[in-house]
């Protein structure tokens, strides 16, 4: 497996993975407004490319993918393909970002379906599960 800065015309494919995985694991959580919300979220990401997105690469397949903002201090989208799930993709997207901030703490609000990925990751939630725009989240961080 090969970690590597997702490039703008891998954007699109990039953007794709997130829009599958939410569909079949967050998304049936979710109420319209929440997946309108989120489907409007990726696709000002993609047309912004305000965030640094990396990939995970098993030869041309994309595994996962994860996106930071601010400096690398916030996980903006933190996708791995359903196949990939529980094999160490995501573990090793999150080690790839770690050393890219140089804030003491990396925050995320985590989908109510990830929680305990990121809980096993050594995040901790900092709130209750919060509810803006439809969009279901806990809002955890990390202390490196």
């Amino acid at each position: 497996m090969e970690i590597k800065k997702i490039t703008k015309p891998e954007l699109p494919g990039a953007m794709g993975l997130v829009w599958e995985v939410f569909q079949e694991f967050e998304g049936p959580d979710y109420s319209q407004e929440g997946i309108d919300s989120f489907k409007a979220h990726i696709d000002r990401q993609e047309k912004e490319a305000t965030i640094a997105m990396f990939g995970a690469f098993e030869e041309d397949e994309l595994l996962g993918v994860i996106a930071t903002r601010d400096e690398g201090r916030h996980i903006s989208l933190f996708f791995v393909s359903g196949k990939h799930h529980r094999q160490g993709v995501g573990r090793t997207l999150f080690e790839q970002i770690i050393p890219l901030t140089d804030s003491s703490f990396i925050t995320v609000n985590s989908s109510p379906y990830a929680v305990e990925v990121y809980r096993r990751l050594g995040f901790s939630a900092t709130e209750d599960e919060q509810l803006t725009n439809g969009i279901r989240y806990v809002p955890m961080k990390y202390e490196k």
